[in-house]
């Protein structure tokens, strides 16, 4: 996000790995990827950190590109597309203004984005993924659940928020409680929704 690029940019710089980072792809992510759901079209990983569901989706044969506010984080995920041969388009940019990357997408990928995203900036990110997703396209979202217990961490998100927020040109076609792996000092893992988004196709 334009407003707050400076602060991820200085998270990611002081360590090798992000408090919200544990090296490997988000367990219901690979499912989604087992199941064939990220295996073809063009694949846009919103928020995409250091890459590891891009290149996750690029290795299932996808066209995936990740986009991402920090531009270390891009670096480092550059890098490992690099070092693991994955033909990848890592991009920095913003994910409120997703019409800059210039091509639109079939399915999405939102893991841990929606979720850092206050009220407005919520509003305006659901209307920059409709402008690059596709009719009928889907959005798979993964975020913290209002189940989760105390206030360490990303703002808590109920089932009712994000029908809410999807409810103009979306259907909101299913929503599974699951969980997020964390950083073993925070916990190891956490409460999570992880919603199927369709596009409407007109």
């Amino acid at each position: 996000m334009a407003t707050r690029s400076a602060d991820w940019e200085s998270i990611y710089r002081a360590a090798e790995l992000a408090p919200w980072e544990v090296g490997r792809p988000q367990a219901p992510v690979v499912r989604l990827a087992e199941a064939g759901l990220l295996s073809s079209g063009r694949v846009l990983d919103a928020g995409c950190g250091t890459g590891d569901h891009t290149l996750l989706a690029a290795l299932q044969g996808a066209d995936a590109t990740g986009v991402d506010c920090s531009a270390t984080a891009v670096g480092r995920a550059r890098r490992k597309a690099e070092e693991r041969g994955v033909s990848v388009r890592f991009e920095v940019g913003d994910v409120l203004d997703l019409t800059r990357l210039g091509t639109s997408f079939d399915t999405v990928v939102d893991v841990g984005m929606f979720h850092v995203l206050d009220d407005e900036e919520r509003r305006r990110y659901v209307e920059s993924l409709a402008s690059v997703t596709e009719p009928g396209g889907t959005c798979y979202l993964m975020c913290f659940s209002d189940r989760q217990a105390g206030a360490l961490g990303p703002r808590r998100v109920k089932q009712e928020e994000l029908v809410e927020a999807f409810a103009e040109g979306w259907t909101v076609a299913d929503i599974a409680g699951t969980t997020f792996a964390i950083a073993p000092r925070f916990g190891g893992e956490a409460h999570a929704w992880l919603a199927t988004i369709q596009r409407a196709t007109s």
